[in-house]
């Protein structure tokens, strides 16, 4: 399988373009998907200079295989807020975003949910709202491989 070592200075370059991107929709709250999305939603809502943000963890993939089950906890308290981005790595086959959308949508139907991730899959089964590359092959993103070495 063909990997491409996502590295830091082109992941800064990708966080200038998703900012510009989610600017426009002003969120108040963003909510970052444990693991894969924390270090992209530190780094948005700190460019965007919002401390409103929060973890959900979720656990659909073990070792780089899909499981049969989806995993959701630690759902943050959402009930002060209106528009929530909801940020992730990689939107692959999107059922791990879909499971969480509706989760998140069905306990808070008082909020408007978007979605923004960097790396996207045309096949997905949701399509994120803010997104800046599609996804061609395995991605190792250096936040979970630097670490190893």
């Amino acid at each position: 399988m063909e990997k491409y070592y996502y590295g830091y200075d082109e992941f800064l370059q990708d966080v200038k373009i998703l900012s510009k991107q989610v600017k426009e929709y002003n969120a108040d709250t963003f909510l970052a998907i444990a693991r894969g999305g924390v270090t992209l939603g530190h780094f948005l809502s700190s460019s965007l200079d919002s401390r409103r943000l929060f973890t959900i963890n979720s656990v659909h993939y073990q070792n780089g295989k899909k499981l049969d089950t989806f995993d959701i906890f630690n759902i943050p308290d959402l009930k002060d807020a209106k528009k929530v981005i909801i940020i992730d790595d990689i939107i692959d086959s999107g059922e791990t975003m879909a499971e969480i959308s509706g989760l998140l949508k069905n306990s808070y139907p008082h909020c408007e949910f978007k979605i923004a991730t960097i790396f996207y899959k045309p096949a997905a089964v949701i399509e994120a709202d803010f997104k800046v590359k599609e996804a061609k092959e395995w991605i190792d993103f250096f936040w979970e491989v630097d670490p190893l070495v």
